[in-house]
């Protein structure tokens, strides 16, 4: 059974920037799709970002192209590097695997228990 463990959410101020690590436990077959998504307050849980961790191909929504970058690193730790944030950006951020390239939470079937990253000034 696959255990995703997030880390590194926080209060920070508008611009700042914020770096998320989801580590997991077990093995991650090379054809796995790591996603991170995000729920605010009162909202649905929407895609962020996505890595295949095999060819490291990434995909990401358009509210945060070009501020986030999502990355891994060995053994199985996906990292999501989050610049000039914004209000808009306040949520509890969840880490999760499986095994479409795909956008939708429903394709994926192990989850994290979030971690919350709050920009305020």
């Amino acid at each position: 059974q696959a255990q995703l463990v997030e880390s590194g959410g926080g209060l920070v101020q508008p611009g700042d920037s914020l770096r998320l690590s989801c580590v997991a436990s077990g093995r991650i077959y090379s054809s796995a799709v790591m996603g991170w998504f995000r729920q605010a307050p009162g909202k649905e849980r929407e895609f962020v970002a996505l890595l295949r961790w095999n060819t490291l191909r990434t995909l990401y929504s358009d509210s945060v192209k070009g501020r986030f970058t999502v990355s891994r690193d060995s053994p199985y730790t996906v990292y999501l590097d989050m610049n000039n944030l914004t209000p808009e950006d306040t949520a509890v951020y969840y880490c999760a695997r499986g095994i479409q390239y795909s956008s939708s939470a429903k394709d994926y079937n192990y989850w994290g228990q979030g971690t919350q990253v709050t920009v305020s000034s």
